[in-house]
């Protein structure tokens, strides 16, 4: 297994040693709460507040019908800063990374600032989204795969066969779970959050399952055979260690957060369900609606004939609307916009109108 030569995982020093074998005074302890000078008194963890993460395992297991252990698990302020810390785990400058095209670019942001690349795989429509594996072409820098469970924007679950075929890989896998728990369709799906036959990432967290950005807690969960779970914990600690994003003051809120989910995802589904119904109910003949299976958005195709991004500038600047071009999120083929699920139903059916109306004008004036 391969880890990255920016984290030194060194034996402790001798001093060390001594400190954790003899418990002495440690008069250079520069912590005020352990000196009477605060409320309450913090120990540093790297991967969180040890009865936060031993809640949170508590709420994981009951979802997902296994059992989660809170010692597996980091916690941190974003999913943003887990793709971080895992690029500096797995990756040396110049390496990269397998990511998912069609593919919300952040990813390729992220790493970018890791002075890591991506190397992109294709997501195919052939009725409904599939992974491309003749696209999947790792080098000897190719340190990860991505996986987005759902995609976003297509909305599309990956298959156990998909899965199968990214674990005979052999490289970690960094698994972004963030919008799992918002299914549009029946379609089977499953986690992949404790995977074991390969050294597995999964991130989920606070800002998605509670549609609440200003929520900033998220969380790794780390899986996989137990020497590569090992070695890469100890490394992650570090990483983890010279960061402490989480400190004991989530502790007041989240038995409360995490009671909130399932009727917010709920809340949300419903809202996301009743606006993909109104585009399908509205779309014309010139314009095909690609269900997303999961997720928050949802891609409608056009004639190629049309420029998306004229179309985008038509839309601001004669109907006061924006909307994503698909060549945002590389869609390959020309053709695409990106709506978002979340508006109100009636602000999403005045959007749905004024786009579908524009794409009929510019197809007869064509």
């Amino acid at each position: 297994m391969h880890f990255s030569h920016r984290v030194a995982a060194s034996e402790p020093n001798r001093i060390t040693r001594a400190t954790h074998q003899l418990n002495p005074i440690d008069a250079s302890d520069s912590n005020p709460t352990h000196h009477g000078l605060a409320p309450r008194v913090y120990v540093a963890d790297p991967r969180g507040p040890r009865a936060a993460r031993e809640l949170l395992a508590e709420f994981i297991s009951a979802r997902d019908n296994r059992t989660v252990n809170p010692d597996r698990l980091y916690l941190v302020s974003s999913s943003s800063q887990a793709y971080a810390w895992l690029t500096k785990l797995l990756c040396d400058p110049g390496d990269a990374l397998l990511a998912p095209h069609p593919g919300y670019p952040l990813v390729e942001s992220l790493t970018a600032l890791e002075s890591v690349s991506t190397l992109p795989y294709r997501l195919e429509w052939a009725g409904s989204w599939l992974v491309d594996a003749s696209s999947i072409a790792p080098t000897p820098l190719t340190r990860a795969a991505v996986l987005i469970n759902p995609n976003n924007p297509t909305g599309s679950y990956l298959t156990s066969a998909d899965l199968d075929f990214f674990t005979s890989l052999g490289l970690p896998l960094i698994v972004d779970e963030v919008f799992f728990g918002f299914p549009l369709t029946d379609t089977p799906r499953h986690r992949i959050a404790g995977e074991d036959r390969v050294l597995t990432f999964a991130l989920d967290g606070m800002s998605k399952n509670l549609a609440a950005p200003y929520a900033k807690f998220s969380w790794i969960e780390v899986s996989g055979p137990a020497d590569d779970v090992r070695e890469a914990q100890r490394r992650l600690d570090i990483i983890a260690d010279s960061y402490l994003p989480m400190g004991d003051l989530i502790l007041d809120h989240l038995p409360q957060m995490l009671a909130e989910i399932p009727a917010q995802q709920a809340r949300v589904r419903a809202r996301t369900a009743t606006n993909l119904a109104t585009l399908q109910r509205l779309s014309t003949g010139v314009t095909t609606v690609y269900p997303p299976e999961g997720g928050w958005n949802v891609l409608l195709r056009f004639p190629d004939v049309i420029d998306e991004e004229e179309l985008v500038l038509t839309l601001i600047r004669d109907a006061g609307i924006t909307v994503q071009p698909g060549y945002f999120f590389d869609v390959r083929v020309p053709g695409f916009v990106s709506l978002s699920l979340l508006l109100e139903p009636e602000v999403f059916e005045k959007v749905a109108k004024e786009l579908l109306d524009a794409i009929n004008s510019a197809v007869q004036a064509g």
